[in-house]
């Protein structure tokens, strides 16, 4: 008999009782449900509705199905639906009819709130080590690319020289900002929702207080509405690994670019690659184009979610069911790709000497031509004009800026003197870019040290 049979004279239809059962995916909150049933036993004694006696009954039970699941040993049973009641029956089974008290004052809707915060808390702490080990990947080998130069990229084309470790260091604080919203959305989830009951808060004189301090929570959700409805941290942790995805995606996609022949700048240990079926010389970065790919995963997921939320009536609603697997599905995929980016990151080979070629090409320097212009008097505009016909000329006669020289630049302006070649080299260029956060070599050397605090 299901536990809200009495008012009910048929038994569900099969497909109907297939359709609405949670067992199948809300079964790894067991561990959470067992301790948010414990924390109600105490609770329950506390406000004398059980005795001392019955509350060690009930706690040694639950205590003996918490060893089953441990073991291994509990049997799920489909026909009761969810992990709430899997755990209760069982208990019953152990305990005998003390085992029915467990549920007074309490509703499967504040249970099942209090099992996802207890769960989300445990992984954003995974979730934010997870960070941590991906940022001291990246930040090892920054800190041995600090002299090696790159072009930097806007819409895809050089721009200016950069330093790797620069490139590199933008991830890490990319990263830290990941770090702080998951850490938000724990720090929101932090108010027990136990004790709202069904939506109009529990008929017994619960100390709810005592029971946020038994289970660990920051403090009590103020409307009992409110906390049996919703999802928020749900969703704000749906929202930050969607970030996040994207993200590890966009450096995914660098070094899958990287990694290429037209590139030539990095790469991929054997580790982490693949070869292919029918091209023998191919070395594919699998593990890098799915860190990328299963960025929509992260992103479907929230969007499910928000789509599940939108309109529904206060309080509880049984559509909010529909939170779980894409939550789960969000937390598997985000675990996984953490588990895998800090090796595959420090496995990589970067190629310093072709990206230090490459940092040259294109009139990478342009830009400190018309800056070396403006320190001798031009206004910017006017400068920017005359090193765009300089490049123009270039580029007709098939040579670079350097390869100029002073007199054939000096025809474009009288301001050019002999030290223009010195001003316009790939080194010159870096340390001119001494500002904080700027890519210049001592600029980096502090920034390494910031971006090392943030990753401890």
């Amino acid at each position: 008999m299901k536990p809200w049979g009495g008012r009910f004279t048929k038994g569900a239809d099969p497909a109907a009782e297939a359709f609405t059962a949670s067992l199948s995916f809300d079964r790894r909150l067991w561990s959470y449900d067992i301790a948010g049933s414990i924390a109600w036993a105490a609770a329950l004694a506390r406000a004398g509705i059980v005795s001392e006696s019955e509350r060690v009954a009930l706690t040694s039970g639950l205590e003996a199905v918490r060893e089953e699941f441990v073991s291994g040993a509990f049997t799920f049973r489909p026909e009761l639906e969810d992990i709430h009641m899997n755990v209760e029956r069982r208990l019953v089974e152990l305990v005998g009819a003390v085992g029915g008290k467990l549920h007074t004052g309490r509703s499967r809707n504040d249970q099942i709130a209090v099992d996802e915060r207890l769960y989300l808390k445990d992984v954003v702490a995974g979730v934010v080590g997870g960070l941590r080990d991906v940022q001291r990947a990246l930040l090892t080998q920054a800190e041995q690319a600090v002299d090696v130069a790159m072009p930097g990229y806007t819409h895809l084309q050089r721009a200016q020289p950069v330093l790797l470790a620069h490139h590199l260091l933008a991830y890490v604080f990319m990263l830290a900002r990941d770090r702080e919203r998951f850490e938000d959305c724990r720090r929101r989830a932090d108010a027990l929702p136990l004790g709202a009951g069904a939506l109009a808060g529990t008929a017994f004189p619960i100390d709810r207080e005592a029971l946020a301090r038994d289970l660990g929570f920051a403090a009590v959700a103020p409307n009992s509405l409110d906390a049996v409805s919703d999802r928020d941290y749900v969703l704000e942790f749906l929202a930050a690994a969607a970030i996040t995805g994207m993200h590890l995606s966009r450096l995914a996609a660098d070094l899958t670019l990287w990694a290429t022949a037209e590139f030539g700048f990095a790469e991929f240990s054997d580790a982490f690659a693949t070869g292919s079926s029918i091209m023998p010389q191919k070395k594919n970065p699998d593990v890098a184009e799915l860190m990328r790919g299963k960025s929509g995963r992260l992103y479907g997921n929230l969007v499910a979610v928000l789509t599940v939320m939108k309109g529904l009536p206060l309080a509880y609603n049984s559509d909010m069911q529909e939170d779980k697997e894409a939550w789960f599905d969000s937390v598997d995929t985000l675990e996984a790709i953490l588990a895998v980016a800090p090796p595959m990151l420090a496995s990589l080979t970067f190629r310093a000497d072709r990206m230090r070629q490459a940092a040259g090409e294109h009139f990478a320097t342009a830009t400190d031509l018309a800056d070396y212009l403006v320190k001798k008097g031009l206004p910017f505009r006017e400068a920017h004009e005359v090193v765009g016909r300089i490049v123009r000329h270039a580029i007709e006669a098939g040579t670079t800026l350097e390869a100029l020289g002073p007199e054939a630049l000096r025809r474009f302006s009288p301001l050019i003197g002999d030290d223009v070649i010195s001003a316009i080299t790939v080194e010159a260029s870096l340390r001119a870019r001494a500002v904080s956060g700027g890519t210049a070599p001592d600029a980096v050397r502090r920034a390494l040290v910031q971006a090392r605090r943030l990753s401890e």
